[in-house]
């Protein structure tokens, strides 16, 4: 972890250092210039530059050029030179491992770049667009190390979006990566795969070599996810272009993924070859990491095969190096299989020893885990107070620019006197206008969204769901009565907090959906079945107002399949269809003029506000984005013309919960 983490800041840097400079500068050439600098912009420059020679192998002297160029650069008012002293002292603070401080500073970079955004050229946007979308992505870097994914997550996004404006797609292929490399890390391997083939189509697009590399990340994925054969076709394609570009550490964790492979599909002899040929590798380009990771495969293809004496000496090698270089993982997994071969050779004074160095490198990983643990809340705490400090400045800026408008106002006004008094008072009344119509529309979207909230909340459905499990208890339907009661409880949480959004990812609206649909399958015994799906084009950072479907969904239900009184269908399904998300609920209940009727000739009428308390939420978000949002009901018919079902479908804007 520690090597990954040093080799991930690294690529940074170097990525950070092409937009930077358009030439490399040795570290003496540096220093040189720094005696007789043309001007402070140049002496900062250098300063910075100094400070990035340094990552490598002195992070203390980088801290040290880098705040230098940071005090520099406050004292003389340059934004853009202070925002790159800020990055370069949160690269120090990584490789110090000073995880908060590093955000810190990277935040500070973050803060800097979004104001030169409102100020600099337009000649000089994409620059500074691109610098900003590196510091996000430092900032995911930070958090994906301390396995704050969801952090991570949003920070990638929010690089790539900036990075996809200004179409730089080298860096768009290396956001791509380390989406996937977080997806792997979760465990999702479908959204891992792609990602990483949405960075592979670039590097190829754009002939980079590195592309070897990212094959090689989706062969493992496909091994981890049981895909043997697609993981063999990525191995062997990777294996292609890293040969013929002579890369030798690519070609040696490859060769490692190749063992990898041949263990899983049993065929320990060229699982042995492939181990030792990365082995070579890894010991000629002094890769102590890689090699210790080779060693440990070899000896536990040895064991396996019951060669004790060679898995032994491969372990202990493999255990030792480790070590040596601080990466307890595999310490902890070579100590381990050491302790069990001698075991079972019956020699359990070093099997004891061996298991008590397992047991101290598990309570180190355990002890790293819990400071890193400390450090993610540290760093959500973070988070959360530069959130409610951006809040308050920008709180403070609009009462500013409110107080300077009203003052420009009435200058304006006492300066036209009697020639320019009609003007300035039809001014005023059109500015007092559109600022109640805002007023208006703010308070109408929070007075409906409270509406939706009740009623999905209402006593009615409170009191069936709690009868159903009444009923359930009744007849000794335990497990049935404890599932439903706990399906109601998460609807009834997920309904709070969704509530206190005004946009929520697609996914959460999904979930939200999935849970109510399955509570009204135990309600009604079944009475229907349902599915939902989602467009593969459909990013992960779309949303939609909260709680905007269910209505339509509880209508389909309630007055199209229950009076069916056979089994029926209900899908939901969201799509892109040019700019605008298409949300489709499609039943094949008894149609929407039959339910209408049967409503109408009901004993007991209940006038549903539903529809037209969404129909109004749309209104409202028309008036709000300026696009089109509307609501379509169609009756569905069969062949003979008969009513089979309704189609309800929803044109909705685009709109991102970043936004």
């Amino acid at each position: 972890m520690k090597i990954f983490r040093i080799l991930l800041i690294t690529s940074l840097t170097l990525l950070y250092s092409i937009c930077a400079s358009s030439q490399t500068r040795v570290l003496d050439s540096l220093l040189n210039k720094l005696k007789n600098p043309v001007s402070d912009t140049e002496k900062i420059q250098i300063l910075n530059d100094i400070s990035s020679e340094y990552i490598e192998n002195d992070p203390a002297k980088m801290m040290q050029y880098a705040k230098k160029a940071l005090v520099l650069s406050q004292q003389k008012k340059l934004k853009k030179q202070e925002a790159n002293s800020w990055f370069n002292i949160g690269n120090a603070n990584i490789m110090l491992s000073h995880y908060t401080e590093a955000l810190k500073s990277y935040s500070n970079s973050q803060t800097v770049f979004e104001e030169l955004l409102k100020t600099v050229p337009e000649k000089e946007i994409n620059d500074i667009k691109d610098r900003l979308a590196i510091t996000y992505g430092s900032i995911g870097v930070v958090c994906s190390e301390q396995n704050n994914y969801a952090k991570a997550l949003e920070y990638y996004f929010k690089a790539l979006k900036l990075h996809d404006e200004t179409k730089e797609e080298v860096y768009m292929a290396h956001t791509y990566n380390n989406i996937g490399i977080v997806y792997k890390s979760q465990k999702e391997y479908n959204k891992a795969l792609e990602y990483y083939n949405k960075a592979l189509w670039l590097q190829k697009k754009l002939g980079d070599d590195t592309a070897a590399i990212t094959i090689t990340n989706i062969g493992a994925v496909y091994l981890l996810n049981n895909e043997s054969d697609k993981a063999y076709a990525s191995f062997k394609e990777a294996e292609k272009i890293l040969t013929s570009f002579k890369n030798k550490r690519g070609l040696a964790e490859l060769y490692n993924n190749f063992g990898n492979y041949y263990v899983k599909t049993g065929d320990y002899a060229k699982a042995e070859k492939s181990y030792l040929e990365a082995l070579k590798i890894f010991e000629e380009t002094g890769e102590k990491y890689g090699a210790s990771a080779s060693l440990g495969y070899l000896g536990t293809v040895y064991a396996t095969q019951h060669k004790n004496k060679e898995a032994l000496n491969y372990l202990m090698r493999s255990s030792s190096m480790a070590d040596e270089i601080g990466v307890m993982e595999q310490v902890r997994e070579s100590e381990k299989a050491l302790s069990d071969l001698y075991e079972k050779s019956g020699k359990t004074a070093e099997a004891l020893n061996h298991y008590k160095k397992y047991i101290a490198a598990k309570e180190n990983i355990n002890t790293a885990e819990s400071i890193k643990s400390m450090v993610r809340e540290e760093m959500n705490y973070e988070f959360e107070r530069k959130e409610a400090l951006q809040k308050l400045e920008n709180e403070k800026r609009q009462l500013m620019f409110d107080e300077q408008a009203k003052r420009h106002r009435q200058q304006m006004l006492f300066a036209a006197l009697f020639t320019v008094l009609l003007f300035g008072l039809a001014f005023l009344i059109y500015n007092r206008l559109q600022l109640k119509k805002t007023l208006t529309l703010q308070r109408d979207l929070a007075e409906y969204e409270q509406k939706a909230l009740h009623l999905q909340m209402n006593p009615h459905f409170v009191f069936n769901c709690l009868g159903s499990i009444s009923s359930f208890i009744v007849q000794n339907g335990t497990d049935s009565a404890i599932k439903y009661l706990s399906k109601f409880s998460k609807l009834m949480r997920l309904t709070l907090e969704y509530s206190k959004e005004s946009l929520i990812p697609i996914d959460k609206e999904i979930e939200g959906l999935q849970n109510y649909l399955e509570l009204e399958q135990l309600r009604f015994n079944k009475v229907f079945d349902f599915s939902i799906s989602k467009d593969p084009s459909i990013e992960d950072d779309m949303a939609i107002p909260p709680l905007l479907l269910q209505p339509f969904v509880e209508n389909a239900i309630i007055h199209g399949l229950v009076p069916k009184k056979k089994k029926g269908f209900i899908s939901v399904d969201f799509v892109l269809e040019k700019d605008k998300l298409v949300c489709t609920i499609t039943d094949d209940g008894i149609g929407y003029n039959r339910s209408k009727k049967l409503k109408e000739n009901s004993v007991t009428v209940h006038k549903s506000m539903a529809l037209e308390i969404t129909k109004k939420r749309l209104e409202v978000i028309q008036a709000f984005t300026s696009k089109t949002s509307q609501v379509e009901i169609k009756e569905l018919t069969d062949a003979n013309g008969e009513p089979a079902g309704t189609k309800i479908i929803l044109n909705l804007p685009i709109q991102y919960s970043s936004d």
